[in-house]
Parts: structure tokens; sequence; C-alpha cells
């Protein structure tokens, strides 16, 4: 089922998100719908406070940044159907130099700035069958990661920009949060009126 992904403006997107136990009721239909809510939008990645739950569960395909010809073959090839479930991740380290790359966020829609990132990550997660991990990411693969581990940190990548590009977007978040923008897909807004 394709769930309504949260706009710019909601309280939820500004929680650090709780972990959740192997019991969490109905977890294998809520990865689905995660999944096919992303794949709706053309994203590479989801998180759990982006459908307003503030748990901690991310996922990411970077599958459609495979074809990108700027990157080197072996970039290609790590990027090129790598798909995975974070659940209660957790960054353990970052490190490497810091890179700009252009970042863009489903619940920010048509907005897109340079965002500086380390190059390496190294986190701890659990899969979707709860299996524990400790793996080390870098590149594309790492930013896109450290982009959805934000979001159940309550961090959205407009909070990394300089106060100048900030204050440049303050419109453009406000028509976001009021739903005075066109998509393609089927968001929430916090600030447009109720009807009740």
């Amino acid at each position: 089922m394709i769930l309504p992904i949260i706009a710019y403006g909601d309280p939820v997107l500004r929680k650090v998100a709780d972990d959740i136990d192997k019991d969490y009721p109905k977890l294998n239909d809520l990865l689905a719908n995660m999944w096919e809510t992303m794949y709706n939008a053309s994203g590479v990645g989801l998180a759990a406070p982006q459908i307003g739950l503030p748990i901690r569960i991310f996922l990411v395909d970077t599958t459609p940044f495979s074809g990108d010809e700027d990157l080197t073959e072996e970039e290609q090839k790590q990027l090129d159907g790598f798909k995975q479930v974070f659940i209660n991740a957790t960054i353990e380290e970052e490190s490497g130099d810091e890179w700009a790359f252009n970042e863009g966020c489903l619940s920010i829609p048509d907005v897109r700035e340079d965002v500086s990132r380390k190059g390496t990550i190294k986190i701890t997660y659990l899969d979707e069958n709860f299996k524990e991990h400790e793996k080390t990411f870098d590149g594309l693969l790492a930013r896109v990661i450290q982009h959805e581990y934000d979001h159940i940190e309550g961090v959205l990548f407009t909070d990394k920009l300089s106060a100048l590009k900030k204050r440049m977007l303050k419109g453009r978040l406000t028509n976001i949060s009021k739903g005075k923008i066109s998509v393609d897909y089927r968001m929430k807004f916090p600030a447009m009126k109720k009807g009740r």
C-alpha cells in the first residue's frame, strides 16, 4: 500500500525515533508498504518518520544511482542492487574527508542543495530478520545511509546548510508545509487547514 509522505514542517520529522523490537506489530507489512511508497515516489531511501512513524527504521535502494556515468565502474557496481533495511541503526563512526553532493528529500520536494558529509561511516544495525550487522560504507552509499539515518535522529538535510541558504529557502519551505507545491506522489502537509 502506498502511504502518504509527511511534508516538511511536521513535528514527527523532528523527533529522535525510538528503537523497536521484533514483536513490532505487522513489521513485514510496514516494510512492504515503505518499499512500495519509496519506489512510487522515485526515492532511493525512506525513513519511518517520513510516513509518520517515530521509529528507527529506514530503507535504502541505491540502484538508480548505478547508471551515473560520473562514477567509477567500481562505485557503479557497489550501488547496483544495493537494497537494505536498517532497524535500530547507530552510526558508530564517521571518518574521511568531507565532500559535497547535491541532496534532495521526498519530504522536501523540489528543494535540492549541496550538503557536505564525511566520506566513510561505520554503522551497526539490525536487518528485517533482526540479525545484527556492523558494516563500513563509503562514497555515495555512505551518503544515502547518512541522509536516511539523519531522519531517525530528527535531522533534515536543510539543517546542514549555511544560515544564508536557510534564509533563502525559508519561503519555499513554508510553502511546502502549507501544501503549496505540486508533487506526483501522495503527501500529507502539516500546515494545511483541516476542515472539521
